[in-house]
């Protein structure tokens, strides 16, 4: 349920970010005149989004078993591929969002109506659809038979749109960079699970083999229906019997992922600098070229 209600906090607090600051830039300059076409924007995303959502769930129960789990695999993979470039590109541009922003909504103001509703659909609906898709890979990859995934979906979300309400009310500062950092490093440790019970689907739907060839067994230990099975499960899509594709899908993605996302900009710029030098000296002391 922690998983869910991150995801929903993480992917509703960025669309929450980008409806305020619409808003409260239209408000500051005076053209509350555009509000309208900017929530009419909003409200046709939200409903894409909605609607691509139960698309995915209702439109995959009627296909046969080996069908739904390559779907579910197929679409854990590009919800996971999408999130993680996600999460880099916000941590990239946490810090310039609302210039970006504020410079396509000028753009849009002197191009009339239309462009305003499509400013705002492409602004919140991009967010939406990756929203719709990463809880769909996400609640079918923790489903337990129980709602307790789309309720903590459905808290997360609560909590975002609150959050952006305050940031709108000039209530509650935050540093939103630090913010998206952390979250996003928390992110990545779901995703790892959810593309790991991704490739364990198309497994299941014999697209890829192994699925007999178990990396550990630890149900007795850890028992799937036990309270800290069940937790383990809802935060970081834990199984006690993984099969050796599972793992090693597990492990490729998150170290390498994990270690390049917690290293801060000014860590990065300082090694390619390092680098440089290191280069510039080795052209210098380099060895003449033969004749």
């Amino acid at each position: 349920m922690f998983s869910n209600y991150l995801i929903g906090l993480r992917e509703g607090l960025e669309a929450s970010l980008v409806v305020c600051i619409l808003i409260a830039y239209l408000v500051k300059t005076g053209r509350r005149d555009a509000l309208r076409p900017i929530w009419i924007g909003i409200g046709i995303a939200v409903a894409i989004a909605m609607g691509f959502g139960s698309a995915l769930e209702f439109g995959s129960q009627e296909l046969t078993f080996e069908a739904q789990e390559a779907l579910g695999g197929s679409l854990s993979v590009l919800a996971v591929g999408l999130v993680t470039w996600m999460v880099f590109w916000m941590r990239r541009t946490a810090r310039h969002l609302k210039s970006e922003l504020h410079g396509k909504l000028d753009a849009a103001l002197a191009m009339g109506t239309g462009a305003l509703v499509a400013t705002a659909f492409l602004a919140v609906g991009r967010e939406g659809l990756e929203t719709a898709l990463f809880v769909w890979a996400s609640v079918h990859a923790a489903s337990d038979g129980t709602p307790r995934p789309l309720i903590g979906v459905a808290l997360g979300l609560a909590t975002a749109v609150l959050l952006g309400w305050l940031f709108y009310r000039g209530a509650l500062r935050i540093n939103l960079a630090k913010f998206f950092t952390w979250t996003g490093g928390m992110l990545v440790v779901v995703a790892a699970g959810v593309l790991a019970y991704g490739f364990h689907d198309l497994q299941e739907a014999n697209w890829i083999p192994g699925i007999s060839d178990l990396a550990f067994d630890i149900s007795g230990t850890i028992p799937p229906d036990s309270w800290y099975g069940t937790l383990l499960k809802g935060v970081f899509n834990f199984q006690p019997d993984p099969t050796v594709v599972q793992l090693s899908v597990w492990a490729a993605y998150l170290v390498p992922t994990l270690a390049v996302f917690l290293i801060t900009p000014e860590f990065a710029a300082r090694l390619r600098g390092r680098r440089r030098e290191g280069a510039a000296a080795g052209a210098e002391g380099g060895v003449p070229a033969s004749k």
